[in-house]
């Protein structure tokens, strides 16, 4: 029988914070899997809490990471020292924790063409790693029938993972094998125009978009009010790729970093190639509700009925606060549609869904 436990805490000392944890969690002889995210404070101590919960809880494997930001059921961490954890059950034979910073464990063993079991995967990645975007990218493929659900760590100091011991440098996390799940992905924008053609560029300066100037189709596109000032539009407009083939109107969001009106360029935080869409979007607190609602309701519409039994939800950390407001009010939204089903996650520094890497998303997984 699947099972999750959920503990939290915050706390100045991290075994007092451990001991609540295990507390709230309570009996989990059956728990062979947890999740564990920590806040920026206990970094330097993250190796002896998580020794410390293996021996409390008897929990042997254990997946997670570093967040500026941490969050759990109706509750939002920040600025403090605390710690979430869900404990689960899943059959031992159906995961497996992966570390490819470890040598032997460079790739997933190759998958079986005549297997056609859904492998998802929760992973975690350093965002030191430039190659992490091609690593995200082949990993499904690798797996056969693969989809990661996860994020990059945030933090100011350390950028430590956790696949049964610490990690850095690469991507970790555990590989499932039929465990039934549901996944949504919430954007937080809305796009300003229709998709565009980026007709010429060079790394991240956006020369040309349909064969006009890139800065005054930029103004064009955000309007008179705006482009009269356009450093207003900085944290609030934003560039957006659609993503080629995607049949639910996905796209990747990408920070409008500079301009240049002398020359009428568009500097972007992507590495560009020309004829490719571009669109641009804009980002606020009622843009990021009206989509989180949509994407839960999508999610929702999804389960069929089913009644998750606990969960995953990892978010940018442009998020949260700064878009939702001060009270845990994005954690909340998932209780008013699912219930105060356990679940854990973090603010990360970049999220993982599918084949991709985002920013400015949020990423839930429901076990069922």
């Amino acid at each position: 029988m699947t099972q999750f436990k959920l503990g939290h805490a915050a706390e100045n000392e991290w075994q007092k914070a451990a001991d609540q944890v295990i507390q709230q969690i309570g009996a989990c002889e059956e728990c062979n899997l947890a999740f564990l995210y920590v806040t920026d404070a206990f970094s330097n101590e993250l190796s002896k809490l998580l020794r410390y919960l293996k021996e409390q809880t008897g929990i042997a494997h254990w997946v997670g990471s570093i967040g500026n930001g941490i969050c759990c059921t109706n509750t939002e961490y920040y600025d403090q020292p605390a710690i979430v954890v869900l404990a689960c059950q899943f059959p031992q034979e159906q995961f497996r924790i992966f570390d490819m910073a470890q040598e032997e464990q460079q790739a997933p063993p190759p998958a079986n063409p005549n297997d056609f079991s859904l492998r998802p995967a929760v992973v975690h990645g350093d965002p030191r790693n430039g190659h992490l975007p091609e690593t995200i990218q082949e990993l499904p493929e690798q797996l056969g029938n693969g989809y990661l659900i996860g994020g990059l760590t945030s933090s100011e100091n350390h950028y430590f993972q956790v696949a049964d011991d610490l990690t850095e440098g690469s991507l970790s996390g555990v590989i499932f094998e039929d465990i039934p799940m549901v996944t949504g992905l919430s954007q937080g924008c809305t796009p300003i125009t229709g998709p565009r053609k980026l007709t010429a560029c060079d790394h991240h300066m956006a020369i040309t978009i349909d064969d006009r100037p890139a800065l005054e189709v930029f103004k064009e596109d955000i309007g008179e009010v705006l482009a009269r000032d356009i450093d207003r539009a900085a944290g609030y407009i934003f560039a957006a790729f659609p993503v080629q083939g995607s049949d639910t109107g996905d796209y990747l969001v990408r920070n409008v970093i500079g301009f240049d009106p002398d020359n009428n360029l568009l500097a972007i935080g992507e590495h560009m190639s020309p004829d490719t869409p571009i669109m641009f979007c804009r980002r606020d607190g009622k843009s990021a509700i009206e989509d989180m609602q949509r994407m839960l309701a999508d999610v929702k519409k999804r389960l069929k009925g089913a009644e998750p039994k606990g969960g995953l939800y990892i978010s940018c950390l442009g998020r949260g606060r700064h878009l939702f407001g001060e009270n845990s009010e994005e954690m909340k939204m998932i209780s008013e549609v699912f219930g105060d089903i356990p679940l854990v996650g973090f603010y990360a520094n970049g999220e993982i869904a599918g084949q991709r890497l985002y920013g400015y998303t949020g990423v839930l997984t429901l076990f069922l």
